[in-house]
């Protein structure tokens, strides 16, 4: 079963729901989408960790991180440009690798996003506690799953006003950062010295862990651009999709340079990389230093606004995977189904409950199975990667022979940066081996993606037979 490159499945849906997506984002919106699915809370606490780890040579890890983010997104680009599809890469690994591609991925896709939904509620209840501490944390987890859940149940236009603001504030906020950084990384600030290249050679050097650190750097950085692909799940449900797929595309490489790039070098520039500040929060370490007042819960508010835009993007991206995968016939029927809005309402929901569950496992059972399902959706983001290559070397010559004229956007030197990507993305796979905690994230996630490929296997197996009983 394949889907029709020369008609995308997104129409207006009819009163009563008839299994299409309604078209309610805005070129706004998506743009917002777009934007903020790089700017995740990981930017803001979790870098931390992989400068201490690595030192200013964290730049080097983020740029290969980046270069490979950039090389997947043009693939995947141009794949939804010509094809606009609410499964984005699984739709696309089901035409172009197989069946059991589509399944297998789709599914591992969703099992990710529902994982991250218990994380982010724990992190923003985590903040809100903080400053209310007469709710419990578990009661500020169900608030924010909640109120969120009824934003995306109302109507695909809510999420994305939602997104809009939420992805606004965080890019106001990086954008005053990177201009804050530079001011005082140039001494135009009271107080404050040009710092020159002191804290980039000093301390031990550039890479005062070696040339190695640069790759353990690069096992923290590469997860954090999980996000960037929201965007083309986005724009079947937009006005004008296969211009706002072209324009996310094209716009990647200057989103991860300024927002990823041009901040890590402020704080690596600012700040020595081994001081104690930087790796429990290196920027409210740079905006102590450079004197503004209660930055930690300035701090805290931009991570809430990043946390929230995760949870929502979470829950949107989490049920239109599932949509597609009822589409396709490898999820439940009911999946499929749409309200009067447009909304898979029974997709989010089942997204939604397991997020829950998630979230109680998370509270009750952390070092368990709430690690588990941690870890075993921990290497996701690398087999999204390697399917969305491997689907775009067989997808390109299908709509070089079937439909040309949507071939809009198209891959840099392929089939040749393909290839390389997919060598970059083999190389990662094969560094977290070396890696004590990578190590246990790719055995866990081989073990979660042979779970599903065994499952993928049976309902194939269970459709062929319905077929042939049928005829």
């Amino acid at each position: 079963m394949s889907a029709d490159t020369t008609n995308p499945p997104i129409t207006t849906p009819g009163p009563h729901g008839d299994g299409h997506l309604k078209a309610g984002l805005k070129n706004r919106h998506l743009s917002m989408i777009a934007i903020g699915g790089v700017i995740g809370a990981g930017l803001f606490v979790g870098s931390g960790a992989g400068i201490a780890a690595t030192g200013p040579g964290i730049l080097l890890s983020y740029t290969l991180a980046g270069v490979l983010v950039v090389l997947v997104m043009r693939m995947l680009g141009e794949m939804a440009a010509a094809d606009p599809q609410s499964g984005s890469f699984s739709a696309y690994a089901d035409r172009a690798l197989g069946r059991w591609a589509g399944f297998t991925i789709g599914w591992l896709y969703w099992f990710f996003w529902v994982v991250v939904l218990a994380v982010e509620a724990t992190a923003g209840a985590k903040i809100l506690h903080g400053w209310v501490p007469g709710v419990p944390q578990w009661g500020w987890a169900l608030i924010v799953m909640a109120v969120l859940t009824a934003t995306n149940l109302f109507s695909v236009a809510s999420y994305g006003e939602f997104e809009f603001w939420f992805a606004g504030i965080k890019v106001v906020a990086i954008a005053a950062f990177l201009v804050i950084g530079a001011l005082a990384a140039f001494g135009l600030l009271p107080d404050t010295h040009a710092v020159g290249l002191t804290n980039l050679t000093g301390h031990g050097g550039f890479l005062p862990n070696g040339v190695g650190a640069v790759f353990t750097g690069m096992l923290t950085v590469v997860f954090a651009f999980m996000g960037s692909e929201i965007v083309t799940l986005a724009a079947g449900e937009s006005e004008d999709p296969e211009r706002a797929v072209s324009k996310a595309t094209n716009s990647v490489i200057w989103r991860i340079g300024i927002f990823y790039l041009g901040s890590i070098l402020l704080v690596v520039t600012l700040l020595p990389w081994d001081s104690s500040d930087v790796k429990a929060s290196p920027y409210v370490a740079v905006l102590d230093h450079v004197g503004i007042p209660h930055a930690g819960q300035v701090m805290n508010v931009i991570v809430l606004t990043a946390v929230l835009s995760c949870l929502n993007s979470g829950m949107y991206t989490a049920s239109r995977m599932a949509f597609s995968l009822g589409q396709r016939g490898d999820a439940p029927k009911a999946f499929a189904k749409v309200t009067g809005r447009g909304v898979p309402r029974t997709a989010i929901l089942a997204s939604v409950v397991f997020g829950f569950v998630a979230v109680f496992f998370n509270y009750t059972y952390p070092e368990t199975v709430f690690a588990f399902l941690l870890n075993s959706s921990g290497a996701v983001a690398l087999f999204v990667w390697l399917v969305i290559c491997f689907s775009q070397l067989r997808m390109r010559r299908i709509i070089e022979r079937e439909t040309p004229e949507r071939l809009t956007v198209r891959m840099w030197l392929y089939p040749y940066l393909t290839w390389t990507a997919i060598g970059m993305i083999g190389f990662v796979v094969a560094y977290m081996f070396t890696d004590a905690d990578g190590r246990k994230q790719m055995y866990l996630s081989l073990v979660a993606a042979a779970i599903v490929l065994a499952a993928s296997a049976v309902v194939g197996r269970r459709r062929r037979v319905a077929v042939a009983a049928e005829s």
